[in-house]
């Protein structure tokens, strides 16, 4: 067959529905966790024959494949709009407006603060372990793999029962962490290649302010807009289709205005959701419009994660590369719990957080495709094998490990 997108969108999509069978069948591991580890383990019988029979050249037909694929480009500027929007479309604005404060210093200082703690802690290991990575890849690092990932939070909420104020901080600050992550990651990207000019305080501040605010701002609009159209008829079909035509509209142009595309998804996600179903859509429209965004969220989900596990194959290990990759991970666990502790802290001095708030959300923070599509972005430099081969270390180790036990952490910290 030839490697078409269409054919290899067919492969991909077979092969999550076939792994999703053996899941549900025989191992009874949450969708997304179970596609992980089918397909990590699929990854490592690729490369153990291989190994054993390298004419037949099995991990090259494989690394080929996933090269036509593309997964930045596929989740980064497609996938992503709409399971940002589907996940944000679900969150009740009321319960984060009750939370503001925690969920936007978690979003906003946390991702700071974990990123330069683990950017300064990996500068360090990486010498110790004989990669020597500059400290300005060390810091897009830390940037690329702080913020917690909606499309795994998000994807693990629906199977384990949290308190109804932890999840809502948990569910908020993976959708405007992820936005204000993508606008450090690429800040970090610029001073480190250079390719941003001579960037100082004021226009690195500007920067941020004009993606994530401008964000913010073409989100609210575009939505307001669907909003007032959807309210003046009622024909499920096509306020359907408008909700699908607001969700790629706007993250296209978002590119085109260079504002943050994820950042304006979850503000559209949040209006249509909670106004927008509230106010413009009658029982039948909520009805379809709910099912459609659940059903599309479910099948990206299963070939984003299907192609998390597969991604091993595309990776390149050395001793100093696998030290690295074991040691990043108790390190962004570490800056993890600082970074959320910290703004807890100063925020617990006038109210009051849910019991076991700081290792719920510590645990509960997983990272996942959005860390490894960012990783996969960077320019061929010496330091991308090594941040790539952390990344995707951190990532399954936060989707297999933390996912599975997560639920035990709540059981365990909140009475």
């Amino acid at each position: 067959m030839e490697p078409t997108l269409f054919n290899i969108a067919a492969v991909v999509l077979a092969l999550a529905a076939a792994f999703g069978y053996v899941n549900h069948r025989w191992l009874g591991m949450p969708q997304s966790i179970g596609l992980v580890v089918i397909a990590l383990v699929a990854s490592l019988a690729v490369i153990g024959l291989d190994a054993l029979f390298p004419a037949l050249g099995f991990q090259s037909a494989v690394r080929g494949a996933l090269a036509r694929i593309d997964f930045q480009e596929t989740l980064m500027k497609g996938m992503l709009s709409f399971l940002l929007f589907a996940g944000a479309l679900h969150v009740n604005l009321g319960d984060l407006m009750k939370r503001k404060y925690a969920i936007a210093s978690m979003a906003t200082f946390g991702v700071m603060i974990s990123t330069f703690l683990i950017a300064y802690a990996m500068f360090f290991i990486s010498a110790a372990v004989g990669l020597d990575i500059p400290l300005a890849y060390c810091l897009v690092f830390g940037a690329l793999i702080s913020p917690t990932d909606p499309i795994a939070v998000m994807g693990v909420l629906k199977t384990v029962k949290v308190p109804e104020t932890l999840e809502a901080k948990i569910a908020g600050e993976s959708l405007f962490n992820d936005g204000v992550g993508v606008v450090v990651f690429t800040i970090m990207v610029a001073l480190a290649t250079g390719s941003g000019g001579d960037l100082g305080a004021l226009s690195i501040a500007s920067l941020f302010v004009m993606e994530a605010f401008g964000g913010a701002a073409l989100g609210l609009a575009m939505g307001y807009g669907v909003y007032r159209a959807l309210k003046s008829i009622d024909e499920h079909n096509l306020e359907v289709l408008m909700t699908l035509a607001l969700v790629m509209l706007t993250y296209g142009l978002a590119f085109a205005l260079h504002v943050s595309g994820p950042i304006a998804m979850v503000a559209a996600g949040l209006l249509i959701g909670n106004h927008g179903t509230r106010f413009a859509m009658s029982e039948k429209t909520r009805d379809h419009v709910e099912k459609f965004w659940s059903l599309l969220d479910e099948i990206l989900n299963a070939a984003l994660f299907l192609l998390i596990g597969f991604e091993v194959i595309a990776l390149t290990f050395t001793t100093s590369t696998a030290w690295a990759m074991v040691l990043s991970i108790p390190v962004a666990l570490a800056a993890r719990l600082i970074s959320v502790a910290a703004p807890i802290a100063l925020l617990g001095v006038k109210r009051e957080f849910t019991k076991g708030a700081v290792p719920v959300l510590t645990w509960g923070g997983l990272r996942g495709g959005i860390s490894v599509a960012l990783a996969l972005s960077l320019p061929d430099v010496a330091a991308k094998e090594p941040i790539l081969a952390m990344t995707y270390g951190v990532v399954v180790f936060s989707i297999v490990v933390q996912g599975l036990t997560v639920k035990r952490v709540v059981q365990a910290v909140v009475k």
